[in-house]
């Protein structure tokens, strides 16, 4: 799939000073929702294209910047609309009818497993994870998660995944000189994935960390 929207981005990137962020909200919120769609392809590129001048504002740091908020507003937009459908259809449906909309039963599952074993701290980690980022805002919807708490993790996950991916093509945007679109996205692709337990790894002593200091703070309250 990657190679095959990555033909595409000329097209896209063509248009990109006018409807650049517009884009970059609209492919982030599909990604974020259940259907498949890699944000490699949305993000790296926002980062090059801003690198480039080829943005709306022509200044490579505030570019680089909308295109993360962007990408951020796009990618609560699909959580939530994820957790809202969740929460109303329920899981019956979804066991019944999610293969028909690309939300297979054994990765239903998985995200349920997840979600159960660790706790509200999943919808931050797991937004750095490829495939189930986008499945665990079900487990958060059907469970009824404070929306307030989910829309700050997620919202904390999702904005450091984009700033990542969104920062690795801006580098290549200063350093690769000319290169393809798909070239760009694999090259980019492998750089984060790289590195991809060391961030994860970050992510996981953030949430520990979170909770260690919120049971301190619960026992001075109650002191």
């Amino acid at each position: 799939m990657l190679d095959i929207l990555a033909g595409y981005l000329d097209t896209i990137a063509s248009l990109a000073p006018v409807w650049g962020y517009f884009f970059i909200f609209f492919f982030m919120a599909v990604e974020s929702s259940f259907i498949p769609f890699p944000s490699e392809i949305v993000m790296i590129p926002a980062g090059f294209l801003a690198a480039r001048r080829e943005l709306s504002l022509r200044s490579p740091g505030p570019d680089l910047c909308l295109s993360i908020v962007a990408g951020l507003a796009g990618s609560l937009a699909g959580a939530f609309f994820n957790y809202w459908l969740s929460a109303r259809l329920g899981e019956p449906f979804l066991r019944r009818y999610g293969r028909h909309f690309f939300l297979k039963p054994e990765a239903l599952d998985r995200a349920y497993e997840i979600f159960n074993r660790y706790g509200a701290g999943t919808t931050f980690v797991c937004r750095l994870v490829p495939v189930i980022r986008q499945l665990i805002s079900i487990p958060a919807g059907l469970s009824g998660m404070n929306r307030w708490t989910f829309g700050l993790f997620t919202g904390l996950g999702a904005g450091i995944w984009t700033a990542i991916l969104a920062a690795t093509g801006f580098w290549l945007g200063r350093t690769a000189g000319n290169i393809t679109y798909l070239e760009l996205v694999h090259r980019g692709k492998d750089m984060v994935t790289a590195h991809l337990w060391e961030i994860i790894l970050a992510a996981v002593v953030l949430v520990c960390a979170y909770s260690a200091l919120s049971r301190f703070i619960m026992k001075k309250k109650l002191s």
